[in-house]
């Protein structure tokens, strides 16, 4: 008699079998994946973001108004609006869309298969999730943040909510996501570039990249010590910033800006390196002087940690303390005008071809110039200490972090589209959302010049009648509304190109970097062969050049042993361990606010997820990843 095939039983640790569907998302290490999640859940935070900053506009459109009902009550809300849209397109936006790219494109540009950890890569994602759901819980649980984005002390260690709670522990939990995700990065493009591609092979993409994670490593610490001595102070009866009990509020000034100027750096530097790759693949020639911009791109990295403290040219320094970071400021000026005369003289002579995302790399360099030169302004002290705490600072952020920042990412955005989902977005609606977006970002944010001139202080929730400000407020209004408008029409682009968008080719741009050998979207295991690289640029030199002795350039086909579709090639499986580690992290990170003893809770959850994590089979046999 014939009896039933018993099955194995499966271990507490065993992997999940799930590769698609919700669970398959969950437990994905996939750096591919990983990077799509990294994307859509900024963008999801750029929309409330943005929603946060159409509040502030609606409640400065005209003098004397009281938008959030009474007086009191707009006054606190516009407090926490006004913070967390700082918090958010800082921690939850800029910073994130970075890594979300980097996390997509840096295996595919080096032709490796994976990051060097990728369930550490999964880790640092769900770190940033719960990061960011725990600071937005905070609307719910007795208020948001509202000490500003900076959280000046003493102000922030004196603030009667739990507001400023969650803005320490949040921002320390994104921390850890981002010090993981810098480390990931770095072991990668050290140690798995493909065969023959050199440091100065790299595309810039890359190196700006490498510089990031670099400048990551260093700065996040900078900041959880400032918030671990912020969250001693409101939670634990601290006194480090406490002038009455010896503490020194500048020292938090002097902690935050020594993160708060290289974390400058962090948010541009990958659009830097998205516009290096955009401007020569449409402007049909190789990048103008790379090692050039490759060694200014690390001289702004480096010069960036000598410049944090002319953001306190009033706070008394003294006169060799401010001259000397004058200089420095001017100074870093130099590496970036070398960038931008780079860009130009790609485009100088070339064929140029103006698709969306060429339209939002120019517009980039523009806006970036602006925002430049009114950066540079801030070098001059006496000039400074008229601009300080005036809308003239908020125009100067906003053309570097969303005239730079946010042009960049959505230049790379449109470019890396067909490659990421295998369609091409619509040229006529993502022209349309440029000319949009580039319009009503200048109408928002260019008359801030004019206002912090005229003497309107930053940070106030209201304004009297009679100052000669109305007009420029209302303007900036509806330039807000003419950005959310085109961010509708990304939107609805996106939809079109989803239900039926044009099928992407392998290379629809005719591009240059070794992502665009493979196929769009990429395969798992991204290259069925691993690439050897023979010259920078090098699948442009596989398309149109020969081999020096004439011979016929060799194509990316075929696989490993002559096998096609990725045979006999090792992957990592999914795991549901790295979102179990994260999930303990959140829970401490509400237990330190409302309930101590759930800290031991939160650290038990997140054992359990790293004991799994290392005792789990290294390959399950029901997920097949070979």
């Amino acid at each position: 008699m014939a009896t039933a095939a018993v099955q194995p039983r499966r271990s507490l640790f065993a992997r999940p079998t799930a590769t698609s569907g919700f669970w398959g998302w969950v437990t994905t290490v996939d750096h591919k994946k990983i990077g799509i999640l990294y994307g859509v859940t900024a963008f999801i935070f750029f929309i409330l973001g943005g929603l946060e900053a159409i509040a502030l506009r609606v409640q400065l459109a005209q003098p004397d108004m009281q938008a959030f009902g009474t007086e009191a009550a707009t006054a606190e809300l516009y407090n926490q609006f006004f913070t967390m849209h700082g918090v958010t397109m800082i921690f939850l936006v800029v910073m994130p869309f970075g890594v979300a790219l980097m996390n997509f494109f840096i295996p595919l540009m080096i032709g490796a298969r994976d990051v060097a950890f990728p369930r550490l890569n999964a880790l640092s994602y769900w770190i940033f999730l719960f990061g960011g759901i725990f600071l937005y819980s905070s609307f719910f649980l007795g208020g948001a943040p509202d000490g500003g984005w900076f959280g000046y002390a003493p102000l922030s260690r004196i603030q009667p909510t739990t507001g400023m709670d969650f803005y320490a522990v949040g921002l320390q939990i994104l921390g850890i996501a981002s010090l993981l995700g810098a480390v990931n990065f770095i072991v990668t493009i050290i140690n798995m570039r493909a065969p023959g591609m050199t440091l100065m092979r790299m595309p810039v993409f890359i190196w700006m990249s490498l510089v990031v994670s670099f400048l990551l490593l260093f700065a996040m610490p900078i900041i959880a010590v400032a918030l671990f001595l912020l969250m001693f102070d409101r939670l634990f009866g601290g006194v480090f910033f406490d002038p009455a009990a010896g503490g020194d509020p500048l020292l938090w000034q002097h902690l935050f800006w020594l993160f708060g100027h290289p974390e400058v750096y962090i948010l541009i530097l990958p659009a830097m390196g998205i516009v290096s790759e955009v401007i020569p693949t449409f402007s049909r020639k190789p990048l103008f002087g790379y090692a050039a911009i490759v060694f200014a791109g690390a001289a702004i990295g480096f010069m960036g940690w000598g410049v944090w403290a002319h953001h306190m040219f009033v706070v008394g320094l003294g006169p060799v303390a401010t001259s000397a970071f004058a200089l420095s400021t001017m100074f870093i000026a130099v590496p970036t005008g070398v960038k931008i005369f780079n860009w130009l003289g790609t485009m100088w002579g070339g064929s140029l071809k103006f698709t969306t995302p060429m339209l939002f790399a120019i517009g980039f360099v523009a806006m970036f110039v602006i925002g430049g030169l009114s950066g540079v302004s801030h070098a001059i002290v006496p000039h400074d200490q008229q601009q300080t705490d005036t809308y003239y600072i908020v125009a100067h952020f906003h053309y570097v972090l969303f005239g730079g920042a946010m042009f960049g990412i959505m230049a790379g955005l449109y470019y890396w589209w067909p490659k990421v989902f295998g369609r091409m977005l619509s040229e006529k609606l993502g022209k349309f959302h440029f000319w949009l977006w580039f319009i009503g970002f200048n109408l928002t944010f260019a008359p801030m010049h004019i206002l912090g001139l005229q003497g309107m202080p930053r940070r106030i929730y209201t304004y009297p009648e009679g100052m000669g400000w109305d007009w420029w407020n209302f303007i900036m209004t509806i330039g807000s509304f003419v950005i959310a408008f085109s961010v509708l029409v990304f939107l609805a682009n996106v939809a079109i190109s989803r239900k039926r968008g044009e099928e992407a080719v392998d290379d629809p741009w005719d591009a240059r970097t070794l992502e665009w050998a493979i196929p769009s979207p990429p395969p798992e295991h991204n290259f069925d062969d691993v690439p050897v690289v023979e010259a920078r640029d090098d699948w442009w030199h596989k398309k149109y050049a020969k081999r020096p002795t004439g011979e016929p350039a060799r194509v990316y086909a075929g696989g490993a042993n002559g096998e096609s579709g990725g045979g006999g090639i090792h992957l990592p499986s999914p795991s549901y361990f790295p979102v179990i580690a994260a999930f303990g992290i959140l829970v401490m990170g509400y237990g330190v606010i409302f309930y101590l003893p759930a800290v031991a809770l939160g650290a038990l959850i997140s054992l359990v997820g790293f004991f799994g994590w290392v005792l789990e089979p290294s390959v399950s046999d029901e997920v097949g990843h070979h």
